[in-house]
This record gives structure tokens, sequence and C-alpha cells, in this order.
């Protein structure tokens, strides 16, 4: 073997080296960042499909927030109903012991106070224009709202996106107190005095009205709920599983490339020893001719 031979089986180890400093280098990269896909040469179809779950992915995230505001809007309807039941509840008791004929003038007067404030607490919560629920003006901020939006009025239903596609939502119907039984309690004439009374013959009935449409709007309001719960928890279990497969496309699988680290490791050591003793059978071929 001749020095030229020689050399040229180190330049060949010293190429072997770089590609395998390459490859080192690589997995040093994967490990460190997390991802399997460092640039998008690495695997380009991969790269594609990890853009298409990646954006599956955040409109997902999207609908699942607006599924839990959704359903955040409903409980505040329903716990804002529950409380109003029961003051319509203690109206219709106070309008049934009206009836009795016993009652003295001031015994009646204090029932009579007691009903007024709480129909002006209903108006308050319900609000509306004086064409709605009467008054000399406008209920335009009651107390009835969650996140700027009135909870009881026409006006009241929201379209809900349900998931990751536009077509997939849920109109929610409005809760509408400013009609029917319900307005009837809460209604006043132009200077401020409510039209019902304690002593109106159909007291009992209208605030037996006013409770069947609370509790027909609960009803209503526990049936929907109930499906946005079922929608958020699909969400969820979308949303992992949609996790899982970016993850099996994008993130690097430590324990092989842990593996491949020590391999790259064992052969950089490995082709460095070697070159270093290629390069030292020049001198040795050397010193025997001399010899």
């Amino acid at each position: 073997m001749n020095a030229t031979s020689v050399n040229n089986a180190a330049f060949n180890m010293v190429r072997g080296l770089d590609r395998n400093q390459e490859l080192l280098g690589r997995s040093l990269s994967r490990l460190g960042s997390g991802n399997r896909i460092l640039n998008p040469s690495d695997d380009p179809t991969g790269v594609g499909h990890a853009a298409k779950l990646e954006s599956q992915s955040r409109r997902n995230q999207a609908a699942s927030i607006n599924v839990q505001n959704a359903i955040s809007h409903l409980q505040a309807s329903d716990g804002m109903l529950e409380t109003m039941a029961s003051a319509v509840t203690r109206l219709s008791e106070i309008a049934t012991r009206a009836l009795d004929p016993n009652l003295n003038t001031e015994e009646r007067a204090l029932y009579q106070q007691e009903f007024s404030i709480l129909q002006q607490q209903l108006r308050d919560t319900v609000g509306g224009s004086t064409a709605e629920i009467g008054g000399p003006s406008d209920v335009t901020d009651p107390i009835g709202r969650f996140n700027g939006r009135d909870l009881f009025g026409a006006g009241s239903g929201l379209q809900v996106n349900l998931g990751i596609f536009a077509e997939q939502s849920l109109n929610l119907l409005p809760t509408n107190l400013r009609t029917g039984g319900f307005a009837s309690l809460i209604a006043q004439d132009a200077s401020g005095a409510f039209l019902l009374s304690i002593d109106d013959a159909a007291a009992v009935a209208t605030t037996g009205a006013a409770l069947e449409q609370l509790g027909d709007h609960r009803a209503s309001l526990g049936a929907v709920q109930s499906r946005l719960e079922f929608v958020a928890e699909a969400l969820t279990v979308e949303s992992e599983n949609l996790g899982s497969a970016l993850s099996r496309i994008s993130d690097a699988d430590v324990a092989s490339e842990t593996t491949q680290l020590t391999r790259y490791n064992l052969i950089a050591d490995s082709s460095n020893s070697m070159i270093a003793q290629a390069n030292q059978a020049p001198a040795s071929v050397i010193r025997l001719l001399q010899s």
C-alpha cells in the first residue's frame, strides 16, 4: 500500500465523517426542538398534512370557545330566570294572601308595597321599551345582561358555531319576557304606576301565567344547554384526536432519535480514530523505506 492510497482512504473516511456529523447535528436538532420535520424537504407530504391538521385544530379550538361562551350565556339566563321565578312565586303568594277579607288597611298596604317593590325589581331585570312594558321611559340598561347583550328581549337569540365548518351552527331562540303574562306583570302606565296591583282580580292568574312562562323558558334553555354540553365534549375529543394526528407527523420520536444519536456518536468516535491511524500510515511507510 502506497501513501497515495492511504491518503485516499483517509479522505473517504473524512467524507463519511462529514455525512455522519450532518446526521448527528440533525438528530440533535430534532431532540432539541422536539420537531421531526426541521425543513420542508425532510417530509414535503407531511408538511402539507400538518398544515391542514393545524388549521383544523385551531378552528376546533375556536368552536370550543364559542360553545363554552354560549353555555355561559345560557347559564346566566337560567340563573336569572330562577331568581325571577322565586320573586314571581312570592308575588303569587302575596296576591293570594290579598284575597283574605280579614286583612285590615295597614296590612293590605304593606303587602301592596312589597308587591310593587318586587315588580320593580323584575322590571329592572328584564328591561324594555315603553311600547313593550309601558312606563314613562325605556329601560335600556337592564340587570339581565350578559356580555353587553340583553337576555330577555326579542333580540336575545344567538347563532352559535358548533364545529370547524361554518354550516355547523345552532340558533338559540330568544328568551323574550317583554310579552305575555310576564309583561302584564311589570307593565306601567305613563306616570310610572304599575297596572297590576294585589287588589286586581287577575293578579293571581297573571302571576301564574308569568310563572308558567318562566318555566317554559327554563325548560327550553335546559334542553339547548344539554345539547351544547354534548357538543363541547365532542369537540374536546376531536381536539385530542387532531392533536394526536399532528403529533405523529410533526413531533420527534425521542426514543428513536436518542438511539440514532448514540449510533452517530459511536460512528463519529470510530471515524476519528480510523482517520488518525490513516494519517499516521504514510509516516510509517516513509520510515520503513528510509531504513
